[in-house]
């Protein structure tokens, strides 16, 4: 495959294609954000020395060719790749929100994640295209031709999942966005320093989207109109479907990744734990689970009644990892496939509860006003 683009300038141009064919254009941009403008944006690195795996005390690696080993140059170029289809792909997921928003705050807010999340494709293609030569200005170019709906052949199979009304969006931001802030984290201490500079100031931009997300899940607690129950079947979804981007156990590819300094844990520039390079991933999704828990709560504090919402089991609807080989409950029990048919529909979102909430949704008090949380 030949690349269209020789620049990132011909990159751009089929940014504002992408754009037009979700929805994104400039006129709803200008709304919210007038005078926005799509840049690169790379942040002050703590140290330029890398301090963790192999290499550890080296400086970082200014330019590709100054990767030692071919091996660790592919490693690096496959993480932006992923990184930039997850931002792309979340703003195809979400593209039938702009016309259902329940009120101008959240069209805005929704504007504005959709805006910083192709800002963040646009900061991975910029690496690609300035630093991987010829190969990265190709990922860079399918990154804008792969697509989330109609092919669902985005990397990831959770980014090939529609997102189509608000409960939805606000379960997915607080969950899979910070997902995302976890794996910028880890990103940030790369030993490759362009990669690491970009990750400031795209953690900067997802406390919102988390917070957007945490806050519509207090809204549609406190406002008491959809059965906890149903509520509780979206934060199912997608904390499973969150649990599975952390990778596989006792991953190979995490070790490595670690060994080269290339990505290292969350917390890497603050822990005094001893690596354990073996289950690098468990450690991870152990730190994002137990955060999770504490937005769950966060958001009981508004829930009215004894029905409480919870994290289900980690092992729970698990597609990635250890637990993807069977069927477990909510509750971590273990349930075989005739036994899962029939409680899946009653943990996860069903065809039927999509016609549910539609009628929900039409009450116009669903969801509480952010000013009414108190």
């Amino acid at each position: 495959m030949a690349a269209r683009i020789a620049t990132f300038n011909d990159w751009i141009d089929l940014l504002q294609e992408w754009q037009h064919d979700i929805g994104l254009d400039r006129e709803l941009i200008e709304r919210f954000m007038p005078g926005y403008t799509f840049e690169a944006k790379y942040g002050e690195l703590a140290t330029p020395e890398i301090y963790f795996g192999d290499f550890k005390g080296d400086r970082r690696w200014e330019k590709v060719r100054e990767i030692p080993d071919q091996r660790m140059r592919d490693a690096v170029l496959n993480m932006v790749v992923y990184q930039g289809d997850t931002e792309f792909a979340s703003n195809e997921q979400q593209r039938f929100l702009v016309n259902n928003a329940p009120t101008e705050y959240d069209l805005a807010s929704l504007v504005r994640i959709m805006v910083e999340e192709t800002r963040h494709g646009y900061q991975m293609c910029h690496l690609l295209v300035e630093h991987f030569g010829s190969e990265g200005k190709i990922e860079a170019q399918k990154m804008l031709e792969r697509r989330a709906f109609g092919k669902k052949n985005r990397l990831l199979n959770a980014f090939n999942e529609d997102v189509t009304h608000w409960l939805d969006f606000f379960a997915y931001t607080n969950f899979m966005d910070r997902d995302g802030k976890f794996q910028l984290s880890m990103l940030q201490h790369s030993g490759f320093a362009p990669l690491a500079a970009s990750m400031g100031p795209m953690l900067r931009e997802e406390s919102f989207h988390m917070g957007t997300g945490i806050t519509g899940l207090r809204r549609i607690a406190k406002a008491g109109v959809i059965p906890v129950a149903m509520q509780q079947k979206y934060y199912n979804k997608w904390i499973a479907g969150s649990l599975d981007l952390f990778g596989t156990d006792h991953s190979g590819s995490a070790q490595w990744a670690y060994t080269w300094g290339i990505k290292g844990r969350v917390d890497e520039d603050k822990t005094t734990d001893t690596v354990d390079r073996e289950t690098l991933n468990e450690r991870a999704r152990q730190q994002f689970y137990d955060e999770v828990a504490g937005t769950v709560a966060r958001v009981n504090e508004v829930v009215e009644g004894d029905t409480k919402l919870y994290v289900p089991d980690m092992r729970f609807n698990r597609r990635i990892g250890a637990f993807s080989d069977g069927h477990y409950a909510v509750d971590g029990r273990r349930l075989n496939d005739a036994e899962w048919a029939a409680y899946a529909p009653t943990v996860l979102p069903a065809q039927d509860d999509e016609r549910v909430l539609a009628e929900y949704f039409k009450n116009p008090n669903w969801i509480a006003p952010k000013g009414k949380l108190a």
